[in-house]
């Protein structure tokens, strides 16, 4: 993309002092405001939305559409819990509670749910089928420690379909943004082998093989409720054989199942942790919705990469932030510079439009720092630097994890507080004035 080139030296300048100004974290009811101020140049403001003592979170980062607004802009989806300074067990619940942005961010609690943890929540999405009063979120069976999808009605209050499999209890990892579909994964094998990511506890039905055969990734048809393998650990370990020597002796599972904007391909990764190597395996994947194509990828373009138009997808390449095609299995673009993105693995995300980037990154010193790019015309801002608190590493860690507005004029962002909580925060973009 060109550089923009407009009022350059006092574009930086400005940048540069809103920074400087805006070194510390956050403060209960504050806003923060950074960047530019002439005509055509970005800003962004910081507001705080959600307050304690209780801690309030989304979950996982923003690609592929994931957005916590519903149609409207009403209502803002996040769990919140009493506690963040342990894993959940499988007997903890955390509300799930609508935030009213008509009523002065009123937090109203709905439902609970034990399929959950602190950095990808419960995979919420709202249904793109009926995206101003459904929901998708993950649960467990008490008695059994199946996990299980939930379809939620917001107007009606109530669940009205539970996705239950009993042979594999499969949870959502994705809903499709044509809404036909979900990708589906075992979250009792993510939390044996990368807890983080995994739900504690959760039955998880392969356990005793490396590469089953009868657990991968799987396709739930919404509509139907028609659950398919599409692809199993043991048809991935072959293919991959002859690119990972040894690795029948890591035990597999799947992380990230990305799809596309045209909700035809799914992007994820095959990883397998083999002694205390969570991920000796670290294998890019695609594979198109109905099971065909199953492609591993030779270049790697970081841990959490971000669709962009078509086959493309966004992600990192040395110092650049890229685009990478999919078919054609190489780099053919990048977006702005090692400048504007200092941190190009941060976790990033595409707005809805398509006409702006977020890289948000996290620094040793324990902060959270977001980078916007307008794509047409180069133009970009950096937000005021956010808190991480003490958790910086780890299964309790706060990551960046920007989330776009359905109109892409803002994000949603998680943010420790002066409190001691995680609390969610909005940062909007700008025009200058």
């Amino acid at each position: 993309m060109a550089e923009a080139t407009f009022n350059r030296r006092a574009f930086v300048k400005s940048w540069v002092a809103a920074l400087a100004a805006n070194a510390l974290p956050c403060r209960a009811g504050y806003a923060q405001t950074a960047g530019a101020t002439a005509p055509g140049d970005l800003r962004v403001k910081v507001e705080q939305i959600t307050f304690g003592p209780k801690h309030h979170f989304f979950g996982y980062i923003g690609q592929s559409k994931t957005i916590p607004w519903n149609a409207s802009g009403r209502y803002i989806l996040t769990l919140r819990t009493a506690y963040h300074n342990r894993p959940p067990t499988a007997h903890d619940a955390a509300e799930i509670c609508l935030i009213d942005t008509g009523d002065s961010h009123r937090v109203i609690p709905i439902d609970e749910t034990r399929a959950w943890n602190f950095q990808q929540g419960t995979m919420f999405y709202w249904n793109p089928a009926s995206p101003e009063r459904q929901f998708f979120f993950n649960d467990r069976d008490a008695s059994t420690n199946h996990v299980y999808t939930v379809l939620y009605d917001v107007e009606t209050r109530r669940r009205v379909r539970e996705y239950h499999y009993s042979d594999t209890p499969v949870g959502n990892g994705g809903v499709a943004p044509d809404g036909k579909a979900f990708a589906a994964i075992n979250y009792g094998r993510l939390a044996r082998e990368r807890p983080v990511t995994g739900y504690p506890g959760a039955h998880d039905w392969s356990a005793e093989e490396k590469a089953p055969a009868n657990d991968g990734l799987f396709v739930v048809d919404i509509e139907s409720g028609r659950k398919r393998l599409v692809v199993s650990f043991a048809a991935m370990a072959d293919c991959a054989r002859a690119e990972k020597p040894g690795i029948d002796k890591a035990s597999l599972y799947i992380n990230h199942t990305l799809w596309n904007r045209k909700s035809d391909t799914i992007y994820f990764f095959l990883r397998g942790r083999r002694s205390r190597n969570s991920m000796w395996v670290n294998m890019p994947c695609t594979i198109n919705a109905d099971g065909g194509e199953f492609t591993t990828h030779d270049v790697f373009i970081g841990g959490h990469p971000e669709w962009a138009e078509g086959y493309q997808i966004i992600g990192r390449q040395g110092d650049h932030q890229v685009l990478y095609d999919v078919n054609e299995k190489r780099i053919v673009g990048r977006l702005g510079t090692p400048e504007i993105f200092p941190k190009p693995e941060g976790d990033i995300s595409l707005s809805p439009d398509g006409r702006c980037f977020v890289n948000g990154s996290s620094y040793e010193d324990g902060r959270l720092r977001y980078d916007f790019l307008r794509r047409a015309d180069g133009a970009h801002v950096r937000s005021p630097a956010l808190s991480r608190g003490t958790f910086l590493h780890g299964v309790l860690r706060i990551d960046p994890a920007p989330r776009w507005t359905r109109d892409s004029s803002a994000i949603l962002v998680p943010n420790w507080t002066d409190a001691g909580t995680r609390q969610l925060f909005v940062i909007r973009i700008q025009e200058g004035e």
